[in-house]
């Protein structure tokens, strides 16, 4: 038996199930396959090692979707100030500097997946398929695409979705190509113990070898994350925790405060990747599956949000006009308000990460340069706060507070 929907959205993790609740309620029929449902949160269990720090246009959407509940009767940190610095230079940003309670909040990816996968189960027009795995992908330009499930189901969809992570394979089975590019860099996640009660400050570092990061989670834990060369973080994840936790107390400054145990370890290469087109007729690329992002400044899931925002937006205006929303023309609506935007914030995040991960002097000057004017410049200030926590630029209406429905 053949099941026919208006959107399948292949991936139900965060961006996937954004777009599901985004869709949530709408007149559209909509499915959500995932292949692996995440465990269930215990309030008192070791916090995950995958943590995002969700902009407050992030929280905005998943407000305005009803996952944000989800979130806040799980776990989460706010975060309320930010500090760069190197050497020489040295710019601390405040929420209050932009008249905000916080700049943003530290949250585990888990947590966020399951908070919007209980809001998706509130929606008639949504089913969730999990967990399900597809064997077969039948597309053709001008007819719904037809995927054929491990366990038989065959599904039809006017509009595919893939949000399926950086090695999609929806992107793969209908030759959307992309361009990428390695930074011979990894960064290694560290879970932490320390001294010091919970804080509302994220920092990074710049030191010749790449940065170091601080993200504040609940109590006294939190996540570093280190950037350096491969070999040298293989090094580094090969050692005892012990040993580990003496490096960085060695490495890292001495506001982190004293370390009183490593808890778990990470690592993963540092890779761009863009989708050379987003969508095609009928198929539509979300999150890593259309872009991954330098994770410098955290921006990779937030910008996919915005993605999944966007898209509903389109998707919801079109069919209340009554189009056909697997046309191409209205497709590229979407594409259109996120490709350019995405490309920028990549831009932005490929030229931090070139100036300041170096110890040539003429960018040592330009970056403390930088800082210092970030500094003292009030407006300049305010207005890479405001970039930062998403408040800024084109946003979708779901981003800006305005509701689809």
């Amino acid at each position: 038996m053949n099941k026919e929907f208006d959107v399948v959205i292949v991936g139900g993790g965060m961006v996937g199930a954004t777009v599901g609740c985004c869709l949530g309620g709408s007149d559209l029929k909509v499915a959500v396959i995932e292949k692996m449902l995440p465990e269930a949160f215990i309030a008192d269990q070791p916090h995950d090692l995958r943590v995002s720090a969700l902009s407050i246009a992030s929280k905005t959407i998943l407000e305005l979707i009803g996952a944000w509940k989800g979130v806040l009767n799980r776990r989460f940190c706010p975060f309320r100030r930010m500090r760069v610095w190197e050497t020489a230079g040295d710019t601390e940003f405040n929420c209050e500097d932009i008249k905000r309670d916080e700049l943003g909040f530290i949250v585990e990816n888990r947590i966020i997946q399951l908070a919007l996968l209980d809001q998706l189960a509130t929606f008639d027009n949504v089913e969730i398929m999990a967990p399900a795995s597809i064997n077969a992908i039948h597309y053709h330009p001008s007819q719904p695409t037809v995927l054929t499930l491990a366990d038989g189901r065959e599904i039809t969809a006017k509009v595919l979705v893939a949000a399926d992570g950086g090695g999609s394979r929806v992107r793969q089975a209908v030759n959307l190509g992309v361009s990428s590019k390695d930074y011979n860099q990894h960064a290694m996640v560290v879970y932490i113990e320390t001294d010091y009660a919970q804080q509302d400050i994220t920092w990074q570092r710049f030191v010749s070898s790449g940065p170091q990061a601080f993200l504040p989670l609940t109590g006294n834990f939190a996540s570093l994350v280190w950037y350096n060369a491969a070999d040298e973080i293989r090094r580094l994840k090969s050692l005892s925790n012990e040993e580990l936790m003496q490096a960085l107390t060695t490495t890292f400054p001495e506001c982190l405060g004293k370390i009183k145990q490593v808890l778990g370890v990470a690592s993963f290469p540092l890779k761009r990747q863009h989708a050379q087109h987003y969508v095609k007729p009928g198929v539509v690329l979300v999150g890593d599956a259309a872009h991954m992002i330098n994770p410098l400044a955290g921006q990779g899931v937030n910008i996919g949000l915005l993605d999944a925002a966007a898209l509903a937006e389109v998707l919801i205006e079109a069919h209340d006009e009554g189009e056909d929303i697997a046309d191409l023309a209205v497709l590229k609506r979407y594409e259109k308000m996120r490709r350019n935007e995405n490309l920028k914030m990549m831009a932005v995040m490929d030229a931090f990460y070139r100036v300041f991960s170096n110890d040539v002097l003429p960018l040592k000057f330009i970056r403390n340069l930088g800082l210092g004017f970030a500094e003292r410049v009030a407006p300049a200030k305010q207005k890479i706060m405001r970039m930062a926590i998403g408040i800024d630029g084109k946003l979708p209406k779901l981003a800006r507070g305005e509701p689809l429905l």
